[in-house]
């Protein structure tokens, strides 16, 4: 249950029983019996003044335990949410420049200014209520505290200082008999039913006040489980020098935060001066940073740790999971972790409350019930399952080093295990606040001056990818004094298909930063520089036939500051890396092979020509000798050259009679190699007789909102004009069928509606048109011309059909 805000709560013997609800199969302890329990307000002494008032601010507690029995452990709640949160401007994102570009001019600089403030509505974490009505019929009493400053309590809030924490640890050391506390009349009240064991849980900011007790080693503090909890200030509002923002909340910092949770009218000078001193120009890690970063001081942790984290949880970014589990495992710190495929929140599993209470029965009991001896680390994947490991990272997975490879300096490149076949530099215009990353990754295997390309070739075998991803680039800015830079990991479809791409993770730099975080240097236009950094960690699985990309931009439109577009940045793939930890990319030398077009049709004594290309799944590239199964009697294929080197490719041409049968055949395209023989798949459809119906079943993507695109058929042997009574039947995959103008365009370049955006909000289209073409000459070359006019989804031409004979 809730306290009731701002009015202290005298002592109270409730009548009503509590249930002890237990979530899941397996309770920690069998149920226990109604308790009556007792609940009370106590303001407990902390040894800071972070008002300046010259009195010791007292930090509000809210208790409810049981009535009998005892002395009890203590389940801790400290959140500054207890009465909401107030609107407060979010900073300005949108700049004129980015600030840190003046600090080291070499063309005169421009200074930023703040676009307008954004109100913020930050999502208050779910007060969990469960937590009294579960733990006191259990034997704990339940404290739910007021971080400093902030409900009830006195003092102001500074968002994560040594200040805010020791507000925090003045309640363990209470329930220790090593603080005051005072009841609402002012007479000292003692935690004379407490053991002095105590574990804290919480969400969000609730779930970053016990990283930051557990941070002091305070004695009595046994155990906590932060959930989807910060570990360091820095990396929520910064990441290598640039200022980005928690998902969702771009704008937000520091002084924000405190002016939305605080309830005290003395601290406005307080809060500017952390709006000083967070500093929104360098981005450097300051000593600001350092007071709020927990996770060089885990070697005083003593509790033990339960992490709990959403692996799409953007606000509190996965780099904290991360960060805390590898200071907590260097420290030998008693710890579980469970990573769910949710957001900013915890995890939905069943049995939740009751593993959270088996944590607590061990340390704060000390109940042997086996919970260390355990699978230290459970993953969910996107897929819902959950996989054990020992630990996190996967100790299975090894690191596969990708290189980048570019041919050309504007087509899209490689990611290769092997040697790189390209050398050539590539470059890129920034388009500042006009484009989103989703839009950036779209249309892999097409050139984009706003950004750059890497992808793997179709993987042989699904590739789980586990830990932080990390990328070495070799980069100039070559008009600016400085740029954001941005990685991201994309899963991508196979060759030719238009599988809507997904952003698994990304990461950012600041150039200037590029030899540490805490002190930026110059960056010199046109000068290259190494640039090495995470992305956040991800557990996250490649389908087989997938492909991996890498693409580099420079501002993040949901995350970094945005300045105008214009910045020019130059890569030299030769030299930069994409590294992952992973299971099941193929160890020694092996390949990738795919067909693009994967279709195509053609009249009997025709022919079609497609691209074979190759690419070096990992070791080095090897000599693939290629050939193809599944020819029909009147069919052939060669290859142009017939032999390559892994990484090449070759010219098929498919040649047919004028005797073959009509009919769809799946070819089979085969490249045996010194050490593997992998095949890609082609179908080929030869049009019937008579040449007045024909169908072409290659796939065509349509861009969002783009251009218009075609799809031809070429009709011969069909005599005369078309018919009154033709029909196309069109088959088009597109989530928003309403977006779509569909035209056939006959030989002469006269259009005929087919559909004009209509059909809502329905997925695709499938339907056959009767088209009056009586006035056409059937032999030629027909169009199918589809345009997206509208934004928000991407599509493709399936297949379709003409028919000019009645």
């Amino acid at each position: 249950m809730r306290f009731t805000h701002r009015v202290p709560i005298a002592l109270a013997l409730l009548a009503t029983a509590l249930s002890a609800s237990t979530t899941g199969a397996s309770a920690a302890t069998p149920p226990q019996a109604p308790l009556a329990q007792i609940e009370e307000r106590v303001y407990v002494e902390s040894s800071v003044d972070s008002n300046g008032d010259g009195r010791l601010d007292r930090i509000a507690i809210d208790i409810a335990r049981p009535s009998t029995g005892g002395p009890v452990p203590v389940v801790f709640e400290q959140s500054p949410y207890r009465n909401g949160l107030a609107n407060a401007a979010n900073h300005g994102v949108n700049v004129s420049a980015l600030p840190q570009e003046s600090l080291f001019p070499i063309s005169p600089g421009s200074a930023a200014t703040a676009g307008p403030g954004v109100s913020v509505a930050k999502p208050i974490p779910d007060l969990p209520d469960w937590y009294d009505d579960y733990f006191v019929p259990k034997g704990y009493a339940v404290v739910l505290g007021h971080s400093l400053g902030t409900g009830d309590s006195e003092g102001c809030p500074t968002s994560g200082d040594m200040q805010e924490t020791l507000g925090t640890t003045a309640v363990v050391d209470w329930l220790n008999g090593r603080a005051r506390g005072f009841n609402a009349s002012g007479a000292l009240v003692t935690a004379s039913w407490s053991t002095g064991n105590v574990g804290m849980i919480g969400i969000s900011y609730n779930g970053t006040l016990p990283n930051m007790a557990a941070a002091t080693g305070v004695a009595g503090l046994k155990a906590i489980v932060p959930i989807s909890a910060i570990s360091s200030w820095y990396d929520y509002y910064r990441a290598n020098g640039l200022v980005v923002a928690p998902g969702g909340y771009q704008g937000e910092d520091a002084d924000v935060l405190a002016r939305a949770v605080v309830d005290r009218t003395d601290c406005t000078s307080r809060i500017n001066q952390i709006e000083t001193d967070q500093d929104r120009v360098t981005g450097d890690y300051r000593q600001f940073w350092a007071d709020r970063d927990y996770v060089g001081k885990a070697n005083r942790v003593t509790a033990g740790v339960f992490v709990i984290h959403g692996q799409a949880d953007w606000n509190v970014k996965g780099q904290h999971y991360a960060q805390w589990w590898d200071a907590l495992r260097a420290n030998n710190v008693p710890r579980k972790i469970w990573l769910h495929n949710g957001g900013h929140g915890t995890t939905s599993r069943s049995d939740y409350k009751a593993t959270v209470e088996r944590w607590f029965e061990y340390f704060l009991k000390g109940v042997n019930n086996g919970i260390l001896t355990e699978p230290k680390a459970e993953v969910q994947f996107k897929d819902g399952t959950w996989r054990q490991y020992a630990d996190w990272p996967n100790p299975g997975a090894t690191d596969a080093v990708f290189k980048l490879d570019a041919t050309s300096s504007t087509a899209p490149g490689g990611l290769t295990l092997g040697t790189p076949t390209g050398t050539s530099a590539q470059s890129f215009t920034d388009n500042g606040r006009t484009s989103t990353a989703t839009t950036l990754v779209a249309s892999p295997d097409s050139a984009n001056g706003s950004r750059l390309v890497y992808r793997t070739g179709n993987l042989a075998a699904a590739v789980t990818l586990t830990g932080s991803p990390r990328v070495s680039l070799r980069l100039a800015v070559t008009n600016r004094n400085d740029a954001n830079v941005t990685a991201l990991l994309v899963d991508y479809g196979g060759t030719g298909t238009s599988t809507t791409p997904v952003i698994v993770t990304r990461g950012w730099i600041d150039p200037q930063n590029r030899n540490s975080r805490a002190t930026g240097e110059r960056v010199v236009p046109g000068t290259d520089y190494t640039l090495a950094f995470a992305m956040q960690p991800k557990d996250y699985v490649f389908a087989a036939g997938h492909r991996i990309g890498l693409v580099v931009i420079s501002t993040d439109y949901d995350y970094t500051l945005r300045p105008p577009a214009g910045a020019v940045l130059r890569l030299n793939p030769v030299a930069s890396t994409l590294t992952i930890a992973q299971t099941g990319l193929a160890t020694g030398n092996d390949y990738a092979i795919s067909v693009s077009p994967a279709a195509g049709a053609t009249n009997p004594g025709g022919s079609l020509s497609a691209t074979v290309a190759t690419a070096v799944t990992s070791g080095s590239g090897q000599s693939v000798a290629l050939s193809a199964s599944g020819l029909p009697s009147g069919v052939t294929a060669s290859f142009t050259p017939s032999t390559v080197t892994a990484g090449g490719s070759s010219a098929l041409t498919l040649s047919t009679t004028a005797s073959v049968a009509p009919g769809t055949y799946q070819i089979t395209i085969i490249g045996t190699g010194t050490s593997a023989t992998r095949t890609a798949a082609y179908s080929l459809t030869v049009n019937g007789p008579g040449g007045c119906t024909a169908t072409n079943p290659t796939d065509v993507a349509i861009p969002d909102a783009g251009a218009a695109v075609e799809s031809t058929i070429t009709i011969s042997g069909c005599p005369g004009t078309a018919s009154a009574s033709s029909t196309a039947e069109v088959h088009i995959i597109h989530p928003y069928r309403g977006d779509l103008v569909v035209s056939l365009v006959a030989p002469d370049g006269t259009s005929y509606s087919l559909s004009n955006r209509s059909g809502g909000s329905a997925d695709d289209i499938h339907q056959t048109y009767p088209v009056n073409l009586s006035s056409e000459t059937a032999n030629g070359t027909w169009r199918l011309r589809v345009q997206d006019a509208a934004s928000a989804d991407v599509g493709r031409i399936d297949t379709w059909t003409l028919t000019l004979s009645p």
